[in-house]
């Protein structure tokens, strides 16, 4: 057969168009049959006629539970994470009309893991040398770009991750424009005046604590006492998995925006742990449907406490007394 010969689809047996064809491992496709896959599936090419077939089936079953679908837990920002928790189903999807979008409804029990990745990017600012050309700052100046990532691990025939984005945009911070939230019994850290008549020892405008030289912060309430507990440096990978982006002057918590999507993604992660700990036989805990901000959202779904008592965690040494750390996610073990 020549390259423009006509074709058609293997599916539904309609002429295929000059751009519309969707090659398969041994046949073909039209955009019309591709359309309703699943969203989450990649394997096209790999995929014959058959398992074509097949995964029209079981999306036309799909619809039958989508128009059943009722959302008693909503979670996320643009695309949302749907729970169902008479059905014990859950969703991924940014459609409100589920009957006619027809999201890929998945049992409690194919869940399978969930994590945030943060992923960082970081761009010099230069400035305008005496001769026009660009040059770098003394010490360098760097914007810093950060984008949300969930991606939760599924038992499915025809995908294994559902991986989306919090963010609609980066958010994009420059540390040297940035105004650094205060601690509690501190001064502010960059970009405000230290106040008259304060001791300007340590970092400029920053008073250090009682009894702690320089710049030893006084550990939160829960955290390990026995000095401070380091955040892992720039490159390495935190107890959850997350790639931390923290460089030693500059912490991206500062910034709202960043933290908004950080507990938005938190948030999700400790709800489907929650699911998982659900299909295997826990009680289901149900809560009215949220749709305030994120960071109301925390409160509202937060897991339920264990009542076997306090316990440290194993990952970053926080104490607790739910069934998940509340500093990295991590379940009790």
């Amino acid at each position: 057969m020549g390259l423009f010969d006509k074709k058609y689809c293997d599916i539904c047996g309609e002429k295929i168009g000059l751009l519309g064809n969707r090659k398969l491992e041994d046949g073909n496709l039209c955009k019309d049959c591709a359309k309703q896959l699943s969203p989450w599936f990649s394997d096209r090419r790999r995929s014959t006629v058959e398992d074509i077939k097949r995964q029209l089936a079981y999306r036309e079953e799909n619809r039958g539970r989508a128009s059943q679908f009722r959302t008693t837990r909503s979670y996320g920002e643009d695309c949302k994470v749907l729970l169902d928790e008479e059905h014990r189903w859950f969703t991924v999807t940014r459609a409100r009309d589920l009957a006619d979008a027809n999201p890929d409804i998945l049992d409690y029990t194919a869940l399978t893991g969930c994590r945030v990745d943060i992923d960082e990017s970081r761009t010099e600012q230069k400035r305008e040398g005496p001769d026009g050309k660009e040059v770098s700052y003394n010490p360098p100046r760097y914007e810093y770009s950060y984008d949300f990532e969930v991606i939760i691990s599924v038992n499915n025939p025809y995908f294994d991750e559902m991986k989306f984005r919090l963010n609609n945009s980066s958010v994009y911070i420059e540390p040297q424009n940035t105004v650094q939230r205060p601690m509690m019994g501190q001064q502010g850290m960059m970009g405000q005046r230290p106040m008259a008549g304060r001791p300007q020892s340590g970092m400029a405008g920053q008073r250090p604590m009682m009894n702690q030289p320089g710049m030893n912060q006084r550990p939160m309430a829960g955290r390990p006492q026995s000095g401070m507990t380091q955040r892992p440096m720039m490159g390495q990978m935190n107890s959850v998995g997350r790639m931390n982006t923290m460089a030693a002057d500059f912490d991206p918590e500062s910034n709202w925006e960043y933290r908004k999507y950080r507990e938005m993604g938190d948030e999700i992660r400790a709800a489907l742990l929650q699911v998982m700990e659900t299909s295997r036989g826990g009680a289901v805990q149900t809560a009215p449907m949220q749709q305030e901000a994120p960071m109301q959202q925390q409160e509202t779904f937060a897991p339920a406490p264990a009542a076997a008592g306090p316990w440290t965690c194993p990952a970053c040494g926080g104490q607790n007394d739910g069934k998940f750390c509340e500093y990295c996610g991590a379940p009790r073990g």
